[in-house]
This record gives C-alpha cells, sequence and structure tokens, in this order.
C-alpha cells in the first residue's frame, strides 16, 4: 500500500469530514460498554433487576435494567454525535481557513493508495498557541482509519506534529482525548507524552456527560 503524508487540499473535505464524523462516532459504543462494565453501573443495574424481582414481576425485572442501559447508551450516543456536529459547523467547516492561515498551523492528511484508488485514511491538525512569551503547539483532529491501525500510522503522523513542532521552536506539544479512547492514550504515551490533567468540560449537558462516565484527558510532550 502506497501511503503520503500530505498538506490538506480544498477537493480533500468531503472525504475528510467523512472520516472525521465516523472516526467520532465509533467512540460510542466503547463508551457505552465501559460506563456499563464500571463496578457502579453493575450495581445499579443489578439492583434494578432485584427491584423487578422484588416487585413481583419478571418482566420488570428485565425492563429496568434495560430501560437504564437504553439511558446510558442514549448518553454516550448524545456525546460524540454533538460533538460532531459542533465541529462540522465550526472549525471543521473551513479547514482551510482555521488550520492553514498562519504560518505555523497546519493540517495534514494521509492518502493510500488501494486497489488503484486513492483513500483517504488519516488526518491530525495542529495550532500554534502562546501562554506569556511561551510559544507550544497543541494536536488537534488525529482520526485513523480502523482498517489501518496497528500499522504505525497513528506513530507516523503524531511524529510528523513533533517534527513541525521542533522546526518552529516550540516549547511542547499539548493534546487532548478522552477517557473512552485507550488506544490513543497509549500510543501518545508511548511517543513521550504524559497526563497532565483531568476534567469534564463539554456542551453538552453535564448530567448526559456524568451519566456516559467520560473524561477529558490533557497530555503533553515538551520539544
Amino acid at each position: 500500500m502506497q501511503l503520503v503524508i500530505r498538506r490538506y487540499r480544498p477537493s480533500d473535505k468531503d472525504a475528510v469530514l467523512t472520516l472525521f464524523s465516523s472516526g467520532i462516532r465509533e467512540h460510542i459504543r466503547p463508551c457505552f460498554h465501559n460506563a456499563m462494565t464500571s463496578p457502579l453501573y453493575l450495581t445499579i443495574t443489578l439492583a434494578l433487576c432485584v427491584t423487578g424481582l422484588l416487585l413481583g414481576s419478571v418482566f420488570g425485572a428485565c425492563l429496568l435494567p434495560a430501560g437504564w442501559a437504553g439511558l446510558i447508551y442514549c448518553c454516550s450516543y448524545a456525546l460524540y454525535t454533538g460533538y460532531v456536529r459542533e465541529k462540522l459547523q465550526t472549525d471543521m467547516q473551513d479547514i482551510a481557513g482555521n488550520y492553514l492561515s498562519r504560518p505555523d498551523d497546519f493540517f495534514w492528511v494521509a492518502e493510500a493508495e488501494v486497489d488503484g484508488r486513492a483513500q483517504m485514511i488519516g488526518m491530525v491538525a495542529v495550532v500554534a498557541k502562546q501562554s506569556g512569551t511561551e510559544k507550544y503547539g497543541e494536536l488537534f483532529r488525529m482520526i485513523i482509519s480502523p482498517q489501518c491501525r496497528q500499522m504505525g500510522l497513528g506513530s507516523r503522523m503524531t511524529q510528523t506534529v513533533v517534527d513541525f513542532c521542533k522546526e518552529r521552536g516550540f516549547s511542547k506539544i499539548v493534546l487532548e482525548t478522552s477517557s473512552t479512547q485507550m488506544a490513543a492514550v497509549a500510543l501518545y504515551t508511548k511517543l513521550g507524552f504524559t497526563h497532565v490533567l483531568s476534567y469534564v468540560k463539554t456542551d453538552t449537558p453535564f448530567w448526559v456527560v456524568s451519566l456516559a462516565r467520560v473524561t477529558v484527558l490533557r497530555m503533553e510532550k515538551h520539544l
């Protein structure tokens, strides 16, 4: 498979948005699974089942836990689909304007030739940030197509960002990911990023995020 990592072009927009949307929505099921298999939620599920039985209804013993699971799935779904909807209306609406209009910002795509056709298989962006006298880069929009994982593409694209930031004299690279994306956390840790902060921050209602049990993980790598 011939692979090239290159600068984003306007003609890439449809493929990039499709990859972005599917890549983010992919986290819905892991989010639901992680929440429902937590000790607290397993206890709640069991308690609802027992409550149904105590009320003398086998149907209730099934319905109450099913309703609880349905609520958690809806929260997981709302969290990630809401994120996609927001970003498609903001920075991803004008990728060139938001990521390529300044010399210290950039947006890369990974393109591979598969069966004689070019396919979009990855993306990543970096934006320059200033904090006092310190200038650093923030990594955004890292998405790798599922069929191309475990092939080192994530490492290559992250290293592309690292090299870009070093060339510009940035002091560090920061990024944010979610507690659901453990494969991404493992990748960044392997590449020298450290976890510095966990918090809850989203435009989705707080109760949705709380029920989905998702936290934002902030990581950074000093250059």
